[in-house]
């Protein structure tokens, strides 16, 4: 399951919507918006995503990491919309018989997520105007 959403993510009950008898390893990533970047104050963020391709995208990400690495569950949620220093941006994760492949692949699900998808972020600062931060498609994908 990815979804983008304009609500405050729910860690604890996505967390509970992976639980599974069959899994003994859950893994999750959260991304949270921090206060600074490049010797910067950052206030806050802004999020806008194209939304059918990013939606269609997500989910053959999600799956390329059920194909690629034995997980059983993978879901990632990410906001779109304004955000405020502290609140929760994106979440992923995966739940596997094992921790190996779960760890494997929570790590592909947000570099994929990071790097594929038409998501676009805006950094408000506390000294200077707004402005878009480049993507991460142009660096390079950790192996």
């Amino acid at each position: 399951m990815f979804r983008l959403t304009d609500a405050a993510i729910d860690p604890a009950d996505l967390r509970q919507q992976m639980r599974s008898s069959d899994c003994g390893g859950f893994v999750s990533f959260e991304g949270w918006v921090r206060d600074h970047h490049n010797d910067r104050t950052v206030t806050g963020l802004s999020y806008q995503a194209y939304r059918p391709l990013a939606e269609k995208e997500g989910q053959r990400i999600l799956a390329e990491a059920r194909a690629q690495f034995a997980i059983d569950r993978a879901a990632c949620q990410h906001r779109v919309g304004d955000l405020a220093v502290g609140e929760l941006a994106v979440w992923v994760g995966t739940a596997a018989a094992h921790r190996d492949p779960a760890f494997a692949a929570c790590r592909y699900i947000i570099d994929q997520i990071k790097h594929r998808l038409p998501i676009w972020k805006k950094e408000h600062y506390a000294d200077a105007p707004a402005a878009w931060v480049a993507s991460n498609a142009s660096q390079p994908l950790a192996p």
